[in-house]
């Protein structure tokens, strides 16, 4: 059974928020200080992350009077779903990248605009109209888990953000998410890092229409950059924290490489990049596995295309790729 609290030297909890996708739960972080405390990505809204805050709050003193602020790594529902409930119930500000909060409203805001996006990239990447369907009732079903929207106030990438009684350095990682903020503390070589680096797991990297053209190679690029931060001890938003930050971030470069290889030798005949993420990721995967699976699967083409690796072409408003 998993202990969903633990402690983590003298001022930080990691908590085990509950999700109802096989990941099964991502990690919140609350961080004491001499006068509060703040909140790391809080976990999806659901009723059992509710139950699981409200106990943690009354189990290990951290009064919800006390929350001065929830920061938010990145914009993903499973990180941002809960900061609502806070905010409603304490007025504190939730701080996330400015591109984040222009991600959110995408998704989320008025009119969902970035919903009608994504399936007309799916539809022109392969996937079927009773698919499509079935995608467009996924996402609608997000909303409940990121609801009530809070207001969002804009991380400065220029300046520390006071963690606890600690100033971490923001550090943009774009690739899984973009907008992606890292909390660095320097001095004693310690990382907050979302789900840019991962033990164990590998974490999604999707093409988002209108926010990062080639993802693929944002992700890349900013891994080479951090494996070379002195780095001791990493929180990351999933799995528990672990000490080989840079090892763990070129061997991602390196399950990159070879997944990228494995689609060239799948591309000898065109395909669509929803024939080649059946190819690749199988078909028994759940509607919400498949969307991000076919969102990564183009993300890897446009870096393929773009390194001049395989082809692009057009038939009937339907992209086909070969090498």
């Amino acid at each position: 059974m998993i202990k969903p609290v633990r402690t983590i030297g003298d001022a930080m909890l990691q908590v085990k928020v509950p999700l109802p996708f096989p990941l099964r739960w991502v990690n919140g972080y609350a961080v004491r200080s001499r006068t509060g405390w703040t909140l790391i990505d809080p976990g999806l809204h659901t009723p059992e992350a509710e139950e699981l805050w409200t106990r943690t709050m009354d189990e290990w003193d951290l009064p919800l009077g006390a929350l001065e602020q929830i920061v938010l790594t990145h914009h993903h529902p499973d990180h941002y779903g809960m900061s609502g409930w806070f905010q409603e119930r304490t007025g504190v500000p939730v701080r996330i990248s400015a591109l984040g909060a222009e991600q959110i409203r995408a998704l989320w805001g008025e009119g969902e605009p970035m919903s009608a996006r994504l399936l007309e990239l799916f539809r022109r990447h392969g996937m079927d109209e009773a698919t499509l369907a079935g995608m467009a009732d996924h996402m609608a079903g997000f909303i409940p888990q990121v609801s009530p929207q809070p207001k969002l106030t804009a991380i400065e990438l220029d300046r520390p953000v006071r963690i606890g009684d600690r100033d971490y350095r923001p550090i943009v990682a774009p690739g899984h998410a973009a907008g992606q903020l890292l909390f660095y503390d320097e001095e004693r070589r310690e990382i907050l890092c979302g789900d840019h680096v991962l033990p164990g797991i590998t974490p999604n990297v999707g093409l988002l229409p209108g926010f990062d053209d080639n993802p693929l190679r944002s992700y890349i690029e900013s891994l080479e950059q951090v494996s070379r931060l002195q780095v001791e001890m990493a929180y990351p938003g999933h799995r528990d924290p672990f000490a080989s930050f840079g090892d763990r971030a070129l061997e991602i470069v390196r399950h990159h490489e070879e997944r990228l290889g494995a689609m060239e030798a799948k591309l000898r005949e065109p395909m669509t990049s929803y024939a080649l993420c059946r190819a690749i990721f199988g078909d028994r995967l759940s509607i919400h596995q498949l969307r991000f699976a076919l969102s990564e699967t183009i993300a890897h083409l446009v870096y393929l295309r773009e390194q001049g690796r395989v082809r692009e072409a057009e038939r009937d408003g339907i992209f086909h790729y070969s090498v």
